[in-house]
């Protein structure tokens, strides 16, 4: 998260506002392209849980090697579609400053060959979740962030072009993270070895739950790139540069969560292959309120202080981060409540009833937020569209998953839903004071946040566990932290 934070700000700068706009937004336009490898993904992730689930490791070998040769087709039609439909869209529709059309097509083209080297490492990414191995995931993680912080002092001394250098280099970190991830897995894991296999009814089945979730990934492509698409047509590449930032924001805050959930979600597919409901309905219980509870805690000093933040982290605050920040902060929230239900839903298999009422909702996204713009209002009405969006895709998705795992809507509500109000509402009282009654300046900050993750605490331990949620937690602690320094104080 550190490291996040610090290379936006220093990337920022050396850019320029409208170079940083161009990058994501030029960007994105790849990252359209993505349903088709995030559908597969969440197949990989989701098929090789299952085999393992089942303990039948000859599947799981003809499965990722059935994987491969699906990847390698999707990333040819990536590749047909992005040199044609994404050029046209690139050099026809997109507003781009007329001399940085040839830096802008440098991007693409880097952006392209990144996207295709990562297709075709998920299904290695895809056995390290599976196999529940969180300290490789880890560490190759750490090694990524460290490269793209080496990134920001190369920017800085060089005077190349330095939104060419900037894509070159980026494509450059996604080569060196590919071949880690394909060497590791190589050598821990017998199934990572490719052998060329054919299996109709297996590739009929992945491909049948992958088409269904494709409709669901367009829909959440059109509800993310698609809105900074929009934005970029009737506002310009500034206005992409502050919502990039907003979402770099979120999602060094945010990645605490996808990290806590790339470890469950394949105990929660593992249950269900096992026919283990109560302990999977736990799970996912469980896993719904603490990455809500994770987030809050780590967003709270965000929302409270986002003008003081910005002024101290980038100096020059862009027209409408501020609020970008806080809107897009707070989708999350209630995102984080979904995801494990998503999780749950997946590990069923049968998704079709699910991603056709869940997706055709979020395609809503895309038109409304065109007819509200046509019409005069400002950008960041795309974002209240989104966070009304997502409330209603949590209630459907506990609706659909009433029928489709069993999963008790009053149960949820008491446990999960009233559980977090309770602790939001009674956490920000004596921080939303301090804001209003004291001036801003670091004194304010430094007290607003330890005040701010004291009452959290107090209220997530007090309102947000249960009784033998928190027994746990005392459990970890003296397990985790008081032994262990015991043990080293003894030495």
């Amino acid at each position: 998260m550190a490291v996040t934070l610090f290379t936006v700000r220093v990337v920022l700068k050396t850019l320029g506002t409208v170079d940083y706009g161009i990058y994501n937004v030029v960007g994105g336009i790849v990252v359209m392209f993505s349903f088709f490898s995030n559908t597969m993904a969440s197949a990989s992730q989701r098929f090789f849980a299952f085999e393992l689930g089942r303990n039948d490791i000859p599947q799981l070998k003809k499965t990722f090697s059935l994987t491969i040769t699906i990847y390698t087709i999707i990333a040819v039609i990536v590749l047909l579609l992005a040199e044609t439909l994404g050029l046209w869209l690139l050099n026809t529709q997109m507003v781009i400053p007329a001399e940085r059309i040839e830096a802008a097509n440098w991007i693409y083209q880097f952006s392209i060959l990144s996207f295709l080297i990562t297709i075709m490492t998920i299904p290695f990414n895809a056995a390290i979740i599976a196999h529940e191995n969180m300290k490789v995931y880890a560490y190759i993680s750490i090694v990524e962030v460290v490269l793209k912080l080496l990134i920001v002092y190369i920017l800085v001394y060089f005077s190349f072009d330095k939104l060419k250098l900037y894509a070159c280099l980026m494509f450059l970190v996604t080569c060196i993270i590919t071949f880690i991830y394909r060497t590791v897995c190589k050598r821990k894991y017998d199934e990572c070895r490719f052998r060329f296999y054919w299996d109709k009814k297996l590739f009929y089945s992945l491909m049948s739950y992958s088409g269904w979730n494709l409709f669901g990934a367009v829909a959440g492509m059109l509800n993310n790139q698609g809105i900074n698409i929009l934005l970029n047509i009737f506002f310009g590449p500034v206005v992409n540069a502050a919502r990039a930032i907003a979402y770099r924001v979120n999602d060094a805050v945010n990645q605490f969560v996808m990290n806590f959930l790339t470890a469950v979600r394949p105990q929660i597919t593992k249950y269900y292959a096992a026919e283990e409901n109560d302990k999977m309905m736990k799970l996912v219980f469980q896993s719904s309120k603490f990455s809500y509870f994770l987030l809050f805690l780590l967003s709270m000093p965000v929302l409270l202080e986002t003008n003081f933040i910005f002024d101290v982290w980038l100096r020059e605050t862009p027209q409408y981060v501020v609020l970008f920040t806080r809107l897009v902060i707070i989708t999350a929230l209630i995102d984080s409540l979904s995801y494990s239900l998503v999780t749950a839903a997946l590990a069923t298999g049968k998704i079709k009833q699910y991603q056709i009422v869940v997706g055709g909702i979020l395609l809503f996204n895309l038109p409304i937020s065109y007819c509200f713009l046509k019409l005069g209002f400002p950008p960041q009405t795309t974002m209240y569209i989104s966070i009304i969006i997502s409330s209603i895709c949590l209630f459907l998705r506990l609706w659909l998953l009433r029928k489709m795992v069993g999963l008790s809507m009053r149960e949820y509500s008491k446990m999960v839903l009233l559980a977090v109000l309770l602790v939001s509402f009674t956490t920000y009282i004596i921080p939303s004071i301090l804001v209003l009654t004291m001036e801003e300046n670091f004194t304010r900050f430094i007290i607003v946040s330890i005040t701010g993750l004291m009452t959290s605490f107090l209220a997530i331990y007090f309102i947000g566990l249960s009784v033998n949620e928190r027994h746990f937690f005392v459990q970890v602690i003296r397990n985790k932290i008081i032994n262990k320094l015991s043990l080293y104080l003894r030495k």
